[in-house]
């Protein structure tokens, strides 16, 4: 038996336009499940029918404020509507922003929250609770980071800090409140060129040099790093283990 199998699993990723969310839907198609797009971005669309091509999966998207229940819960009915009921949540919506904490604005350090733990928590509420009143069992991945346990330096992101630190805690209090019927876990990953980080590196090539300088791997990491561990959570592989944080860092986090 292959316990990685998702045939007949549903799964809905949060910031799936693109970048890591993206990738981690390809990784969870490929292995059988049907996947839904949720993105704020109106490239979501496209998105969803390049993974159906290039998968031969069943998908489905839907436009998405992360930070506005309404909006959430309106985008899982239009899941539910063409997929079924989601069983496998992975919430890959985020942003960052650098500056410095005495000079950061409110409409800047909310938006942050906002979009990293509330977005989370609001993608969680509504994956949880058709499953919670049907009787049924699921397993939800938040994406954290591992700025989430360590300051990223030089960089100033104090909020990104903080969300992150955050999302953490909530993987294990919903862990915690919704077990046995739905695990909830979260992975922290370190420097992964994602779509934009990439961008960022490109831009500034010393800065980059000195991140991969302290990086036991030698090396940034590629979003397909983080199929095999997500894969894991979202299958019944890892039917007891939840209420985690797991680095996925290259060994940056262990120096």
């Amino acid at each position: 038996m292959n316990l990685l199998d998702l045939t007949g699993r549903v799964a809905v990723v949060t910031g799936g336009a693109r970048g890591i969310g993206y990738s981690l839907a390809t990784a969870l198609a490929r292995y059988g499940a049907s996947v839904a797009l949720l993105d704020i971005l109106p490239s979501v669309e496209e998105s969803a029918r390049r993974l159906q091509e290039d998968t031969g999966a069943t998908t489905s998207f839907a436009r998405v404020d992360v930070t506005d229940p309404e909006s959430v819960e309106g985008a899982f009915s239009t899941v539910r509507a063409d997929l079924g009921t989601a069983d496998i949540l992975i919430t890959a919506a985020g942003i960052t922003t650098w500056g410095d904490s005495a000079e950061v604005d409110q409409t800047t350090w909310s938006r942050v929250i906002d979009i990293n733990l509330s977005g989370t928590f609001f993608s969680a509420q509504s994956f949880a609770r058709p499953l919670l009143a049907e009787g049924r069992k699921g397993s939800a991945v938040f994406i954290s980071s591992m700025s989430g346990r360590i300051v990223n330096v030089p960089q100033r992101q104090a909020s990104y800090n903080s969300s992150k630190a955050a999302v953490d805690q909530l993987a294990k209090s919903l862990a915690v409140e919704w077990a046995p019927a739905i695990r909830v876990n979260a992975i922290a990953p370190g420097y992964i060129l994602s779509d934009m980080t990439r961008q960022f590196t490109e831009e500034n090539p010393e800065l980059a040099a000195d991140w991969v300088s302290l990086i036991p791997a030698g090396r940034m990491g590629d979003p397909t790093d983080l199929d095999g561990i997500v894969l894991l959570l979202a299958s019944p592989a890892s039917s007891y283990l939840t209420g985690q944080s797991l680095v996925i860092d290259g060994g940056y986090t262990a120096l």
